[in-house]
């Protein structure tokens, strides 16, 4: 090292002032760098440099928010819209979600078949082809989105509006990540599908994994704390409150394809904290069950359970 290299790398505080933002001690930022490089030369998993191919998180997310106004255009768009005039606005949108999607899901798939993960290799098509399928699914999915705002709006009495719905509650954030996310899913998309239900779950505190099949008319009450595991089955006008899990019994190995999370038939209401746990287990048509019950077995349907799983009613 030079004798100007050494100088420039034992900055002290004086020297340092009025450079803004640079650090007052090179020589020990230095220091720091050169140890953290050094801790990529192991065999540690998140060592893995290759995944710089891999998708951009953030590129997803924006997908996302691209695709909100597409399906809820009249409460997202900042200029007056009539039924005569949405093409532009909702064109804008999907052209920027096209985009975004199509490099992010080819990225997926080919890193996934450089892991030896998917077969065969993708064609430069694949991730278009994805993406089609998914714009295929918006007209469905807004209907199936709308029964779904019009359940929370019929099923808490404290809503105002549909409005204030769309605007400002969380589940319906989370539940329309998890529709978009599922369509991916169910086309093999490998990581995108993911990202995109995680992000739904940071902000709202709701964990709705994208392999869960959920029929409409699905409502979460208030929501923070909800888990709805991957093989989880909910019938149509299920209503979820705060707290709730539908959880696996145990962790399988890897790979392996077994249900592990219950079935909730039609109709069911599982109230805040319950716990319902295991692939066997099917709650029937039309239950109700309590606060905080703790379930890892079937019950018929217009079941009523309080307490720890103990019944109340007629069956």
């Amino acid at each position: 090292m030079t004798a100007s290299d050494s100088k420039a790398r034992s900055l002290t505080v004086s020297d340092a002032r009025g450079l803004g933002d640079r650090p007052q001690r090179v020589d020990g930022l230095e220091r720091c760098i050169d140890a953290v490089v050094a801790s990529y030369e192991g065999d540690a998993e998140i060592n893995n440099l290759e995944s710089a191919a891999l998708p951009n998180k953030r590129a997803v997310e924006d997908a996302f928010q691209h695709l909100l106004p597409v399906i809820y255009l009249g409460f997202y768009s900042p200029r007056t819209l009539d039924r005569r005039n949405p093409r532009h606005a909702i064109a804008e949108h999907m052209y920027a979600a096209h985009v975004l999607l199509v490099d992010q899901i080819d990225r997926a798939l080919r890193y996934d078949h450089w892991t030896g993960t998917v077969d065969p290799v993708p064609t430069e098509a694949s991730g278009e082809e994805v993406v089609l399928q998914l714009f295929d699914a918006l007209p469905r999915l807004r209907m199936t989105l709308n029964e779904d705002v019009r359940a929370a709006y019929e099923g808490d009495p404290s809503a105002s509006s549909v409005e204030e719905i769309v605007f400002s509650y969380p589940s319906l954030c989370a539940i329309t990540a998890y529709r978009i996310a599922n369509v991916l899913y169910r086309a093999g998309v490998p990581l995108i599908p993911r990202i995109i239900s995680e992000y739904a779950h940071s902000q709202t505190g709701i964990d709705i994994n994208p392999g869960a099949e959920i029929g409409q008319g699905f409502f979460i009450d208030h929501g923070t704390g909800v888990v709805v595991g991957q093989t989880a089955i909910l019938g149509r006008n299920v209503k979820l409150y705060q707290g709730v899990t539908l959880g696996a019994l145990s962790v399988p190995r890897r790979g392996c394809n077994k249900k592990r999370h219950p079935t909730l038939e039609d109709d069911v209401t599982v109230y805040a904290g319950a716990t319902i746990l295991g692939g066997e287990t099917v709650i029937g048509r039309g239950s109700i069950i309590g606060g905080n019950v703790w379930l890892v077995e079937s019950v018929p349907p217009g079941s009523k359970l309080f307490g720890r799983g103990k019944s109340a009613g007629d069956h």
